[in-house]
């Protein structure tokens, strides 16, 4: 028997062993070897949740992000409830899902969670952020489950970890980093200063040109950093005057903001057509704003 049909099996018997399981303080421990434990799933074998509030996708960052798993794996698992057996319920991560069977693979990274497990879930991931062996994008995973799966805001997740709050943004943003980069982070090859100074490029080209240039040129990070001014000082400044903005709609911005919690944007031409964009930055957010709008009466 090979080593992954070896962790299947293992994983499956400790499902089994939490559901027989009446003793609380062995069920903890259960839990705890589950919070930890990576399993590779079919993709046929993972329903969608029904209740998931997102449902429309952009189908061009989809095939962008299908290419970049074909090339170079699924870096962040997916979270699954097990239903029994071999199926499983998706709880968080239908874009990654999406992606992975646009790329045709076969077997994709999943955290596997049980009923009624949350609190047990909670203290298990916090326990397991305090060791000292993991790298930052193990640290940044963590963090993201525990605000994904616990329903936790960055505030909240600080509090229970004993972090700054921007040092858990910090950490939660090399989530939005390249594949290429959050590998290369994983591996030990740039460290999380790095990874912090190439989060800071809005250019992807010239993110993947600087992390480049850094793994091969073994640069230190206040070395990439001077590479980073070097590339933006180069870029054309182009002094837009942005046109002023009605003060009613500013007014009607500012309340819809404040709200919501969220950046509004409202966007109109003189006509009176236009759009209004709310901003939001993690999955959290965004169940916030729906949260708003279920309480709002029509």
């Amino acid at each position: 028997m090979n080593k992954r049909n070896e962790v299947s099996k293992g994983l499956r018997t400790l499902l089994s062993n939490i559901e027989k399981n009446n003793n609380p303080v062995e069920k903890k421990q259960l839990v705890k070897e589950l919070a930890n434990s990576v399993a590779l799933i079919s993709p046929e074998a993972i329903e969608t949740n029904p209740y998931q509030p997102r449902t429309e996708f952009d189908n061009e960052q989809l095939l962008e992000l299908a290419k970049s798993i074909k090339t170079s794996g699924l870096i962040q698992p997916i979270t699954v409830r097990s239903l029994g057996g071999d199926k499983y319920q998706l709880i968080s991560g239908e874009r990654r899902l999406r992606a992975s069977k646009l790329a045709g693979i076969k077997e994709i990274p999943a955290y596997i969670r049980v009923a009624n497990d949350q609190e047990m879930l909670e203290m298990a991931l916090v326990e397991n952020i305090q060791r000292a062996d993991l790298n930052a994008m193990e640290i940044a995973l963590s963090y993201q489950r525990l605000m994904e799966e616990c329903e936790l805001t960055h505030e909240a997740l600080s509090e229970r970890v004993g972090k700054d709050r921007s040092t858990v943004t910090n950490y939660v943003r090399l989530l939005k980093l390249p594949p290429q980069i959050q590998a290369s982070v994983k591996e030990n090859k740039i460290s999380m200063g790095h990874a912090r100074a190439l989060a800071g490029i809005d250019n992807l080209a010239l993110q993947l040109k600087a992390h480049k240039e850094c793994i091969e040129q073994h640069l230190s990070v206040r070395a990439l950093e001077s590479l980073i001014k070097s590339y933006q000082s180069k870029a054309p400044v182009s002094i837009k005057k942005a046109a002023p903005v009605h003060p009613e709609i500013q007014r009607i911005k500012d309340e819809l903001s404040k709200s919501l919690g969220s950046k509004v944007d409202i966007q109109r031409n003189a006509d009176g057509k236009g759009q209004i964009i709310i901003r939001f930055s993690s999955d959290s957010e965004l169940n916030d704003i729906i949260n708003v709008f279920k309480g709002v009466e029509i």
